[in-house]
């Protein structure tokens, strides 16, 4: 398979059915807590209001990315949580869930900028997409990250 062969949800939380819900955390939780040797609070509060974009071929599920809305009208959205799924590596899973959710937030939100809180060691991956680092590298559960943002595509007048 690759990166062309999937297709795209995006969904609120209450409109995931529980099966799918139940994967898409345990996704989460097997790659950013087990596989990273990281215990921390994955169930954050913050998946209520946010929307769950998925990468899926036919019912499997091969990554996601949660988006989060402007606080106030100036304020960024934001994308996190980006997972491709362990058996799915590879395959440049990880750029088109970029892509996706880039798009999702230039289409909901069109004047904001796009933040997100990246692992250290992907700073290129995500500057390949535009993002510039606008933090110094921080400890967060243990792991250096550094704060990213994205400038709208179109400014507002």
């Amino acid at each position: 398979m690759t990166a062309a062969n999937y297709r795209v949800d995006l969904k609120k939380l209450e409109e995931l059915p529980a099966r799918e819900l139940f994967d898409l955390m345990r996704m989460r939780v097997d790659v950013f807590v087990v596989e990273q040797n990281c215990p921390y609070p994955e169930l954050d509060g913050k998946d209520i209001d946010a929307l769950h974009l998925r990468l899926l071929e036919d019912a499997e599920f091969l990554g996601a990315a949660r988006i989060l809305k402007p606080y106030e009208p100036r304020d960024p959205s934001k994308i996190g949580r980006v997972v491709v799924s362990p058996a799915h590596r590879g395959k440049r899973l990880g750029d088109a869930l970029m892509r996706e959710a880039i798009t999702a937030c230039e289409r909901l939100y069109p004047a904001n900028p796009i933040a997100l809180s990246a692992q250290a060691h992907l700073r290129r991956f995500y500057e390949s997409f535009g993002f510039v680092g606008i933090s110094q590298e921080y400890l967060e559960d243990g792991i250096p990250h550094i704060d990213m943002i994205r400038q709208p595509a179109t400014q507002p007048a």
